[in-house]
């Protein structure tokens, strides 16, 4: 038996879209028969679930100093019923509010604390999590193993992210940054992105991509994190 971890955002605005010229009836349904088709026939296994909203507030905004995180979806539309289906949400499936960071970093942090669950998302910014993985649209149920989930997130860095307006490196794309950071540790890995992007500009991008796994966890840089251990250590010996 799986627990279930659905991204409802991207849930909000697919439906949300793709109903822009119904009525409100049929988005509900909509919303309800995608829902109950995902859990009963696409992931039979997933007995439990949890539904995600992003609320109020984003630690994020306080570290993108190059260019604003998210600043390109200022002004964009958002589906007719989105409001609604947003609603419709926390009422009928008890989707949860999430307030001062994202509804993915609850995904990841929820998947952390659990070793039974599948995290129900298109975004590729979960891939760093280690875990199952169900993509709706491909209909591609994945694990992500550690070393994997760590390649996928220092790739992150290299490519940037367009959708969250995260800028990485010119004329590096994923095929390029999975060259170049392939078969590495951690701390060459880091090695790597800061070359290309700068001391500073590196630990911006960390902050921004890195999901958390505790509600009081950010991104530490690996030289910043041996450090802290090796105090750590040094006053329990």
């Amino acid at each position: 038996m799986q627990h279930a971890l659905i991204d409802a955002d991207i849930l909000n605005y697919r439906i949300g879209f793709a109903t822009n010229n119904e009525d409100e009836s049929t988005a509900i349904r909509t919303m309800a028969g995608f829902l109950e088709d995902l859990l009963l026939f696409e992931l039979p296994e997933s007995q439990t679930w949890e539904l995600f909203l992003t609320g109020k507030g984003n630690y994020r905004d306080d570290y993108a100093v190059t260019v604003p995180y998210k600043g390109n979806r200022k002004g964009s539309e958002k589906p007719k019923h989105y409001k609604l289906l947003r609603e419709y949400l926390e009422l009928s499936w008890s989707a949860q509010i999430i307030n001062g960071m994202e509804a993915d970093d609850m995904l990841a942090i929820r998947a952390t604390e659990r070793d039974d669950t599948v995290i129900v998302t298109l975004d590729k910014d979960l891939d760093q999590v280690e875990g199952w993985h169900y993509n709706f649209v491909k209909k591609i149920k994945y694990f992500v193993t550690k070393d994997e989930g760590l390649l996928n997130f220092y790739c992150q860095f290299l490519t940037g992210d367009s959708v969250d307006n995260i800028k990485g490196v010119h004329g590096i794309g994923p095929k390029k940054a999975l060259k170049l950071l392939e078969g590495k540790t951690e701390q060459e890995m880091w090695d790597v992105v800061v070359e290309h992007l700068g001391y500073d500009r590196a630990v911006e991008n960390g902050h921004l991509l890195y999901m958390l796994r505790t509600e009081k966890d950010q991104f530490i840089p690996p030289p910043e994190r041996l450090t802290e251990m090796l105090k750590y250590e040094s006053t329990i010996s």
